[in-house]
C-alpha cells in the first residue's frame, strides 16, 4: 500500500510518525529494546505529546533475527504464525555499548546505532546486507477519504480483497544495487518482484491475474537473506515500487513483527526459514505417480472411470491415483460426503476394484457444507459453522447455494469434519483434494474470538491441517498426502499444492511455471499443476507441451474442467508423449526420492528455480522458463506450437539426458524439439540413480539399479539411494570425463 506522493510528500488524508533515533538502547536477558521516538529529542520538552516506537529485536532460533515495531503495546495483538521451530526463551547473545545495541545470533548480527539518525543494520559474517533507516519504521493513519481513495473496501465482502484500517505500521528495508527479490507465495507474474505492488491476501482469481491462492509473506533476496512478516492478516508489499531503494510492508493495527533470516545462499534460507515454520514432510512414493482425474463437470460413472483405467493400462500409461472430482456428491449437496448414488450405486464395491487394479484413489473436498446438505442443520444446532456478530450462521450463493463455512477454530467442529473424512478412509478413500479455502468472509465471529481479518488467509492452515492430521492417524508419518490449492506461510508442512485454475494455452502454461518456481522460493518442496490447463480444451500441441512439462516435476495430474484429459482425446501422438514421459519419471524416481528425502531434512524443494542452484551466476537471475528437477537435471519446457524454445546453460559440459548430446555452458542456446523431447540436460559430472521400472513409482529402487555418470566430473562423488521401505544404499563412484 502506498502512502507517500513522490520523495517529499505524503498522500492525502495520510500522517505519518517515522522513528527519528534510537533515544535508548536496553538489554533485557538475549534481547534489545529500543525505545524510537518520531521526533529527535533535542530538549526535555520534546518527550511531551510525542508517540514513540517500541522496538524490541530477539532471535527466536539461531540465525534468525525477529524485530517487533509497536506503537501503543498494551492492546491486544492478533498473533503470528505458528513457529513449530523457535526455541522458548530465544537463542543469541545481546549486547550494549557506546556504540549501539548488538543482537548475534549464530551468521547474523543486527546492529542498532545509537542517537540520531535511525539505523538498524542486518550483517551476515560482517558484511551488511540490508537494513533500517530514515523513514523506514513509520505509523501511518489514514482518515476517512484516505480510506475511500484506495479503492478496494467495496469488494471485501467477498474475500477477493482486504479491506483498508484506519492505522498501519510499515518498515522498509534497504534495497541494494542489482539486489533481486523473490517469493511472497504462488504468484503467476514475473518471478522477480521488484517493481511490484504484491497483496498478501488469498484469493480464488485464477492464474492469469495478480491474485494468488497461496500467499505468503515471506521474501527471498539474491544477497542472501530472507524476511519472514509474521503476521497471518494483509500485508501489503512495495518492492521497491513507492520507495525504489527499498522494499517496504505495511500491516493494519499497533504492531508490525518480522524475521530476517539469514543465508548466505538462498538454500541456507530456506533451510532456517522451514526450520522455523515447518518443515515439508516425506510423502509416499506412490504419490509421485501419474493421477488421472475424472476432470470437474463431465459425466463419471464407474463404467466411465474403468474405461479410462483399463485403457490407460492397455496402453501402457501407469496411473498411480484416480481422482473424483466435485460431482461424486450430489449436486447442491457439497459437502455431504455422500457419493451419488444415482451415480454411484455401489461405492464399497467400485473402492474395492480400483485397489485391485492398484489404484490409489482421492476424492474432492471443500470446507464448506451447501445448505441442502442433510449436514447443514446438524452443523448449525451444534455451532459448527462460523457465524455472523448477530448470532446467526453466515451464508451465501457463491459456489454453492446458502453454503455455511465449517468453524476451524472449534476444536468439535474439527473433529466433527474429521469424522466424516475417517468414514471415507474405512470406506477405502486414500487421500483428499482440498480445494478453495480462499473465500473465506470479514464480517464473521469465530468460536475461538480470532480476529476475522487475520483468520482470512490462516483458515486454509486450519482447514488443511484437519485433512492432513486425519491422513497421518490413518496412514501413518510418510504416507499422508493430500492435494491442497491454497495455503500461507507453514502450508509446506502438508503437501501437496497444486497451482490452481489455469488456462489451456501456452501463456498460461508459462504463468503456470512462473507460480510454482515462485513457490518453491517460498518454501514449498511438492506443487503440481493440471496437465493441459483447468479451463477450455487445449489443443493437442498444448497438451503435449505440457504433458512433457507435467510428468516433470514431483506430481502429476492430468485435470480439466469441462472435457477429458486422457491423452488419446487428443491424438495418437499424445499417448506416445504421455508413455515417453511417465516412464521416464518412473526411471527417475530413485533421483526423485532422494531429493524428497533432501527437502524433509533442509528444506529444499524438489523443482528448484535456477537462482537456487546456481546463486553465484548473474545470468540466472531472471530466468522463469526453466528449472532445476532436483540438483542435477535442467528442464526447459518447450512453450511455442514451433518447438523452438531458448534456454540457457551454466557453465560447464552438460549432457542432454535422452539423447546423449554434450554441449558446453555458460551461455544460451535455441533449440527445436519435437513432441518427444525437450531441452533436459545433466549438471556437468552429476551420478544419476537410475531405477529399472518404467510400470510405477513405487518399487525397490536398489533391484536392477544402475548409476548414470555423466561428463564434466572429477574426484569421487557418493550417492545414497533409498527404497520406500526405507532401506539405503551409499555409493562412491569414481567419475571420469566421459559420458554416460
Amino acid at each position: 500500500m502506498k502512502f507517500t506522493d513522490g520523495f517529499w510528500q505524503l498522500r492525502p488524508g495520510v500522517t505519518a510518525l517515522y522513528a527519528q533515533e534510537a533515544y535508548d538502547i536496553d538489554r533485557q536477558d538475549a534481547a534489545l529494546v529500543v525505545t524510537a521516538p518520531t521526533k529527535v529529542i533535542a530538549s526535555r520538552g520534546d518527550v511531551l505529546n510525542r508517540p514513540t516506537l517500541t522496538v524490541t529485536l530477539s532471535s527466536p532460533l539461531e540465525g534468525i533475527v525477529r524485530v517487533r515495531i509497536a506503537h501503543h503495546t498494551g492492546g491486544a495483538w492478533h498473533g503470528g504464525f505458528d513457529l513449530p521451530g523457535a526455541v522458548d526463551g530465544g537463542v543469541g547473545s545481546a549486547s550494549v555499548t557506546e556504540d549501539g545495541g548488538v543482537l548475534q545470533t549464530g551468521r547474523l548480527t543486527a546492529r542498532i546505532a545509537p542517537g540520531a539518525p535511525w539505523d538498524l543494520s542486518f550483517e551476515i559474517d560482517g558484511q551488511r546486507v540490508t537494513g533500517s533507516g530514515g523513514r523506514s519504521q513509520g505509523y501511518i493513519s489514514l482518515d476517512a477519504d484516505a480510506q475511500v481513495d484506495r479503492g478496494i473496501v467495496g469488494n471485501a465482502r467477498t474475500g477477493a480483497v482486504a479491506p483498508v484500517e484506519r492505522v498501519f505500521v510499515h518498515e522498509q528495508l534497504d534495497l541494494g544495487v542489482g539486489e533481486l527479490i523473490y517469493g511472497l507465495g504462488e504468484r503467476f507474474g514475473p518471478l522477480v518482484k521488484n517493481g511490484q505492488t504484491v497483496e498478501v491476501w488469498n484469493a480464488d482469481g485464477g492464474t492469469s491475474s495478480e491474485q494468488a491462492y497461496k500467499n505468503v509473506p515471506f521474501h527471498l533476496s539474491s544477497r542472501g537473506y530472507g524476511v519472514l512478516v509474521n503476521d497471518p492478516g494483509h500485508v501489503s508489499y512495495e518492492i521497491g515500487s513507492e520507495a525504489v531503494e527499498r522494499v517496504q510492508f505495511s500491516v493494519p493495527g499497533e504492531v508490525l513483527e518480522y524475521f530476517v533470516i539469514a543465508g548466505p545462499t538462498p538454500k541456507d534460507v530456506l533451510e532456517r526459514y522451514t526450520a522455523l515454520t515447518g518443515r515439508p514432510p516425506i510423502v509416499p512414493a506412490w504419490s509421485y505417480g501419474l493421477w488421472l482425474s475424472t476432470s470437474f463437470t463431465t459425466d463419471y460413472d464407474e463404467a466411465t472411470v474403468t474405461s479410462f483405467v483399463d485403457e490407460m493400462a492397455r496402453r501402457e500409461l501407469p496411473v498411480s491415483v484416480f481422482h473424483f472430482d466435485c460431482f461424486w456428491m450430489r449436486e447442491f449437496n457439497w459437502c455431504d460426503f455422500e457419493w451419488d448414488p444415482r451415480v454411484f450405486p455401489d461405492p464399497d464395491g467400485m473402492l474395492a476394484r480400483l485397489h485391485e487394479k492398484d489404484l490409489r484413489v482421492c476424492v474432492w473436498i471443500n470446507p464448506y457444507i451447501a445448505q441442502r446438505s442433510p449436514l447443514f442443520a446438524e452443523a448449525a444446532a451444534s455451532g459448527y459453522l462460523v457465524k455472523r456478530p448477530d448470532g446467526s450462521v453466515w451464508q451465501w450463493d457463491l459456489w454453492q447455494a446458502g453454503m455455511g463455512l465449517v468453524d476451524f477454530t472449534n476444536p468439535d467442529a474439527t473433529a466433527w469434519y474429521q469424522g466424516k473424512l475417517r468414514a471415507l478412509i474405512d470406506q477405502g478413500v486414500d487421500c483428499f483434494k482440498t480445494d478453495f479455502g480462499e473465500r473465506i468472509p470479514l464480517e464473521v465471529d469465530y468460536f475461538d474470538g480470532s480476529d476475522a481479518s487475520r483468520m482470512h488467509n490462516l483458515y486454509t492452515q486450519l482447514y488443511n491441517k484437519a485433512v492432513h492430521d486425519v491422513l497421518v492417524d490413518a496412514k501413518g508419518e510418510g504416507e499422508a498426502v493430500l492435494f491442497a490449492r491454497s495455503a500461507t506461510a507453514g502450508g509446506q508442512s502438508m503437501p501437496v499444492h497444486w497451482g490452481g485454475d489455469s488456462t489451456s494455452t501456452f501463456a498460461s502454461m508459462a504463468e503456470t511455471l512462473r507460480g510454482g518456481l515462485s513457490l518453491a522460493l517460498s518454501g514449498f518442496a511438492y506443487w503440481s499443476h493440471d496437465i493441459g490447463g483447468f479451463e477450455g480444451t487445449p489443443d493437442a500441441d498444448v497438451f503435449k507441451r505440457w504433458t512433457a512439462f507435467g510428468l516433470l516435476g514431483s506430481h502429476s495430474r492430468f485435470h480439466g474442467s469441462g472435457s477429458y484429459r486422457v491423452p488419446w482425446a487428443f491424438d495418437e501422438e499424445a499417448v506416445e508423449v504421455t508413455r515417453v514421459f511417465t516412464h521416464l519419471k518412473m526411471q527417475l524416481m530413485p533421483y526423485l526420492y532422494a531429493a524428497s528425502l533432501e527437502a524433509a531434512s533442509l528444506g529444499t524443494p524438489l523443482l528448484r528455480p535456477m537462482v537456487l542452484e546456481f546463486p553465484d551466476d548473474p545470468a540466472v537471475g531472471y530466468l522463469d522458463r526453466q528449472y532445476m528437477l532436483g540438483a542435477d537435471i535442467l528442464v526447459a519446457p518447450v512453450f511455442s506450437a514451433t518447438g523452438d524454445v531458448d534456454f540457457y546453460l551454466p557453465d560447464g559440459t552438460w549432457t542432454h539426458l535422452l539423447t546423449g548430446e554434450q554441449v558446453t555452458g555458460g551461455r544460451w542456446r535455441r533449440e527445436r524439439h519435437d513432441f518427444l523431447s525437450l531441452p533436459l540436460y545433466v549438471r556437468p559430472g552429476a551420478v544419476i540413480p537410475w531405477g529399472a521400472r518404467t510400470d510405477r513409482p513405487d518399487y525397490d529402487y536398489l533391484e536392477g539399479l544402475r548409476l548414470r555418470v555423466f561428463a564434466g566430473g572429477k574426484g569421487t562423488a557418493e550417492v545414497v539411494v533409498t527404497a520406500p521401505d526405507g532401506r539405503a544404499e551409499t555409493f562412491r563412484v569414481n567419475r571420469s570425463e566421459v559420458t554416460d
